[in-house]
């Protein structure tokens, strides 16, 4: 079941590549780029074992985790974490985009953990009940969703929906001065996520609008660090990625301040901005583990790590806004529901 809905199968290899983030967030030591090693079982089997009350040696099994690139250093952490008081749990986690993780890998039911940018599609839902998958839904963070352009783009500071969505929509903006006069003559260069991600699909729904389609003419990719790259190295680019990419490279690239016709004044992306609401491109982020890998031992006691720990500053420290309590206790307690505690 879904709760509160809003390429091949393979599944992802226990080695999967751990995406980088320049300067990343600091969790005990910086989250650092390439394949972690674990403490897992030879078999790779989802075997359990003992009460997942103590440390290493006490559950045993791999948690294939997918999905969002925006949510990926979240789980990434959590996984690293986990995985130090459990020697015996292996947590790959792959960023393969929203989109691409349930298509490719969760819905057909080669991984356990979806991270999702924006809610599941009425298309995957169909997708993953056609392969006896149940997703529920987690929401586990917020995000403030950045627009960024290269330090030397003097000339903007601040700009409308209606601007950003003449950049980003079909047959828009060419030019920086096709959106105001008093821009450069110079090409727009846009870098931004594949359309098999999350937030490539949150941004053409809420930014460019459902009168338009969202650009083709863009440098996509799923990995935000190289968005970041392309931004910092073309004096005319704009590009837009999840607020924890931007933390960690805030001296590469300059944020652009989001104005509102409702609030007329321009509100720069920031962990307290998206808290209390101000800012305009805030959205929630979700994990969707399948229903019946929460029936086993150390999925659940993962699950119950990842619910508890969303709520403190190691969510925070890697750029996002943890969860509520009260979410934090609405997750448990439908987790419990789930694992028939």
């Amino acid at each position: 079941m879904v709760s509160e809905p809003e390429t091949d199968g393979s599944r992802v290899e226990s080695s999967s590549r751990r995406a980088f983030i320049a300067g990343g967030a600091a969790l005990g030591g910086a989250l650092v780029a390439g394949c972690t090693e674990t403490g897992g079982n030879d078999d790779g089997n989802n075997s359990t074992g003992g009460d997942g009350n103590g440390g290493s040696g006490d559950l045993s099994g791999e948690i294939v985790i997918t999905g969002s690139s925006t949510v990926f250093p979240v789980s990434d952490a959590m996984a690293e974490e986990f995985m130090k008081q459990h020697s015996g749990v292996d947590i790959p986690v792959d960023s393969t985009g929203t989109g691409g993780g349930f298509e490719n890998h969760f819905c057909p039911g080669n991984s356990d953990i979806n991270g999702a940018s924006r809610p599941i599609k009425d298309s995957e839902l169909e997708q993953c009940q056609s392969n006896d998958v149940e997703p529920v839904e987690f929401q586990v963070a917020s995000d403030a969703l950045t627009v960024a352009v290269n330090n030397d783009a003097d000339w903007v500071d601040c700009m409308t929906f209606d601007e950003l969505s003449q950049i980003w929509r079909e047959d828009g903006a060419q030019q920086w001065s096709d959106v105001r006069d008093d821009w450069p003559d110079e090409d727009i260069e846009l870098f931004g996520p594949a359309s098999t991600s999350g937030t490539y699909d949150w941004f053409n729904e809420n930014v460019v609008g459902e009168d338009h389609g969202h650009t083709a003419q863009h440098e996509p990719t799923e990995e935000d660090n190289l968005i970041v790259q392309g931004i910092r190295d073309s004096p005319y680019a704009m590009g837009y990625f999840g607020f924890a990419y931007y933390q960690s490279n805030s001296d590469q690239v300059k944020a652009v301040e989001v104005k509102t016709e409702e609030s007329g004044s321009c509100t720069p992306p920031s962990l307290e901005n998206a808290k209390d609401g101000s800012y305009p491109l805030a959205r929630p982020l979700f994990i969707y583990p399948n229903e019946s890998a929460v029936q086993q031992k150390h999925v659940y006691e993962f699950l119950k790590f990842y619910f508890q720990k969303a709520e403190t500053d190691m969510v925070s420290d890697i750029g996002y806004v943890p969860s509520s309590t009260d979410l934090r206790d609405e997750n448990l307690g439908k987790l419990d529901e789930l694992a028939g505690n």
